[in-house]
């Protein structure tokens, strides 16, 4: 008997650049997010997606800050401009320093080339920009540097975020910019400052730059290859990402492009000679020979070694096929054929698709009649067990007179990652 495997893979002080020093595309309001999952066998618990995109803006500044949350950063080539003075001591948020951002999470569907769909989760979990001036903030306030900063907005600058959001305690500043980010919590809504001075014409957000989570799909129920989705934000006065009513954006959408590549394992490796199976009874032949006790089955047990990372099919291929549709041995001097039965057993975090343990599961011909099966984890070369038998009713039939003395014929195992 032949076994083969099947279908192949295998904190409050100045921090200079703190958003700083980038080049700015004008109305490519268009980013792309990457992330990958490769089996990891020295963590096979953690399955889950790497983020590949790499921050820009804030958690590229202060990867400490962002990495404990689970927070990235990009940078949005989108501008704001005021379309009237901002006056001191406005009523009205929308008519002074406010955002609000999409913060709940928000569903994006994803699909592979084959047609599987999966859903990714994303919100925005931060948000900030450059604020510019037209003039310097000690024309304004009358004082320069940080303290006019804090002059110009109730509360201090930009780096004390007004609730619900919250501030890291890091800024940059100068005479006519700032630069802060504010942390946004789940389903936050509008986080607004009230300016004590009148703020002329032309005062500008020269960007954005906004934090997001993500919470990936389960990648173990995933196939190989790449999932893609996007998802557009409405971006202006009343929209997902809204400045207020005074500051006015150059760009009315942004679109997150998400990839996710998904590098899954799926390895067999047979003992050398396990692919020649012979079947004898339980303590050999011993006691038939000497004895005349006739054996009650034949079997053999040959242990494989196991790397998977998804899900999988296992069937069989038949060189000859009995009446029964079960594999069979073929007696050429005797002209006649028995049925085998194969039968496989997993190791511990492989299971069938009901989630139960995998033990002696009769495996049957043919890629219609294959048992899929799934990881409940990254296993990495764990032992399994293909199990040969011969039942009792066709043992007894081999052994009467004339019935021949050597079976023989091919029985390939296949493992398909093709789910």
């Amino acid at each position: 008997m032949n076994i083969s495997r099947g279908k192949r893979f295998g904190a409050g002080k100045s921090l200079a650049l703190l958003f700083g020093m980038f080049v700015l595309p004008v109305h490519a309001a268009v980013l792309n997010i990457d992330a990958t999952f490769v089996p990891d066998l020295t963590a096979p618990h953690k399955n889950e997606f790497v983020n590949k995109t790499p921050s820009q803006g804030f958690c590229q500044q202060l990867p400490h800050v962002c990495l404990p949350e689970g927070l990235f950063s990009l940078i949005a080539p989108i501008a704001f401009t005021a379309n009237a003075p901002i006056r001191a001591g406005h009523t009205d948020p929308r008519q002074g320093g406010m955002a609000s951002v999409p913060s709940s999470w928000r569903d994006v569907e994803v699909t592979h080339a084959s047609g599987d769909k999966q859903t990714l989760k994303v919100r925005i979990a931060g948000i900030g920009h450059e604020a510019a001036l037209p003039v310097s903030i000690g024309e304004i306030t009358g004082s320069s540097g940080v303290a006019g900063w804090d002059k110009l907005w109730e509360g201090g600058g930009w780096v004390y975020a007004p609730p619900p959001c919250q501030g890291v305690g890091r800024l940059t500043v100068g005479e006519h910019g700032y630069n802060s980010f504010w942390k946004v919590p789940l389903g936050a809504g509008v986080c607004a400052k009230r300016a004590l001075f009148d703020i002329p014409l032309a005062f500008r957000y020269q960007y954005f730059v906004f934090g997001y989570e993500l919470r990936t799909p389960e990648p173990l129920k995933m196939q190989s290859g790449h999932y893609t989705g996007s998802i557009t934000f409405s971006v202006g006065p009343g929209q997902d990402f809204d400045m207020g009513d005074v500051m006015q954006p150059d760009d009315s959408t942004l679109t997150l492009n998400f990839n996710l590549d998904v590098q899954h394992t799926l390895k067999v490796d047979i003992p050398p000679g396990g692919e020649k199976i012979q079947l004898v009874p339980e303590g050999g032949w011993q006691s038939w020979l000497q004895a005349g006790r006739k054996p009650v089955r034949l079997f053999r047990d040959q242990t494989f070694n196991i790397s998977a990372s998804s899900r999988f099919k296992m069937h069989l291929q038949c060189g000859y096929t009995t009446t029964d549709d079960q594999c069979g041995l073929f007696s050429g001097a005797a002209n006649r054929m028995v049925g085998i039965y194969v039968s496989v057993s997993l190791p511990n975090g492989l299971t069938d698709m009901a989630g139960q343990p995998v033990r002696q599961m009769r495996l049957r011909p043919g890629e219609a009649n294959a048992l899929q099966f799934q990881p409940g984890f990254y296993v990495d070369r764990a032992p399994g067990v293909l199990h040969f038998e011969m039942p009792s009713q066709r043992v007894e039939e081999m052994l009467r007179p004339g019935a021949g003395h050597r079976y023989w014929g091919p029985v390939t195992v296949i493992w398909d990652s093709e789910v």
